[in-house]
């Protein structure tokens, strides 16, 4: 495909109705990661991305390698303090929803989401601090049924941000 296709396709693919879902990215250590999930979030026409603390941000090499081209198109912003940007999207009435395993977490799929929404997704090995966990108006986790106790941050995303758009379009189809 040639340059100038290549922009008008982005150009047009950033002026779409993007969905209410807003996401964050705290401290994940793995560029690949980082670039599956902008490709994902790319699916989903997520409104923005938050990259924050030591996420790595575009452009890298190895973002690009599984993003796709999805750097080009989905709007991002970097932030090093991840409770800064919560507390102003709190403020801005988004709900903050962790993806992450705890005491209080519920299914991902046994949640009513509510919009617009942010969906904070932490470190690959430590999670979500708890200092994020206490701002989170809620969180949810993805149940376990194997010896497995956790999948791939990037394919945990996917699969709980696909939940929250079947949602989105039931309730707003």
């Amino acid at each position: 495909m040639g340059i100038l296709k290549r922009k008008f396709i982005s150009r047009e693919i950033r002026l779409k109705k993007r969905t209410p879902v807003y996401v964050l990215f705290d401290n994940i250590r793995s560029l690949y990661n980082v670039g599956a999930m902008f490709r994902t979030s790319d699916a989903a026409l997520v409104t923005k991305i938050f990259l924050t603390g030591q996420t790595g941000k575009p452009p890298r090499k190895e973002i690009d390698k599984s993003a796709l081209g999805a750097t080009d198109v989905v709007p991002w912003e970097y932030y090093k303090d991840a409770v800064k940007i919560i507390r102003k999207l709190k403020k801005q009435k988004i709900n903050i929803v962790a993806l992450e395993q705890t005491s209080k977490s519920i299914s991902y799929c046994n949640t009513e989401y509510h919009f617009p929404i942010c969906l904070v997704v932490g470190n690959e090995i430590s999670g979500i601090s708890q200092e994020i966990l206490n701002l989170c108006d809620s969180a949810i986790d993805i149940p376990m049924l194997g010896r497995a106790k956790s999948l791939n941050v990037a394919t945990a995303y996917g699969i709980a941000l696909f939940e929250i758009l079947k949602q989105y379009h039931f309730k707003h189809a």
